[in-house]
């Protein structure tokens, strides 16, 4: 018998972070409150560290959808997989070329991973574990948080929006 409720579950850890982000402040303030020169420096030292935390963990939680999308993500040293029930795929991070929000005819979002050499992978933005994108997404060399952020609030009529573009490699001769 679970003594939390699911719904209640799914919004702690939604907002895991957050929660840790408070812990350490509240660590860095009874800190704070021992008093002495060096516990007031580190109580100040842990706040502003929870302050980190929380700013990440905001942007983390925007990022994380209701995981009732069809199909499971998993990020796995440098590759991507999207196993779907009509479709799948692999990208290696280090053969994505482009990064492109898209919409079907019904409005539900995408992530469209564009590779060089195969075919691109569709990924259902709500699907199972596609919050593990953040991390691969802010990562890539040039990738700005603020537009994948900006671009889940994007609407259907809007059309899709390019995200991320590898930069071209110059050839050395």
């Amino acid at each position: 018998m679970n003594m939390i409720r699911p719904e209640a579950m799914k919004a702690i850890k939604r907002m895991r972070e957050l929660i840790g982000a408070l812990a350490m402040a509240l660590v860095g303030l009874w800190l704070f409150g021992v008093g002495g020169l060096f516990f007031k420096a580190l109580g100040i030292g842990v706040v502003a560290g929870a302050g980190a935390v929380a700013f990440v963990g905001l942007q983390r939680m925007r990022f994380r959808t209701l995981d009732d999308g069809p199909g499971l993500v998993r990020v796995d040293e440098g590759q991507i997989a999207y196993y779907g029930p009509d479709q799948g795929g692999f990208v290696a991070l280090s053969e994505v070329q482009e990064i492109t929000l898209i919409f079907d005819a019904a409005g539900r979002r995408y992530w469209r991973l564009s590779q060089a050499r195969m075919a691109s992978v569709t990924i259902p933005v709500n699907a199972h574990g596609a919050d593990d994108l953040y991390d691969v997404f802010v990562s890539l060399p040039g990738a700005r948080t603020g537009a994948f952020l900006t671009a889940l609030d994007r609407k259907a009529h809007e059309g899709e929006i390019t995200l991320w573009r590898r930069a071209p490699r110059l050839a050395l001769t």
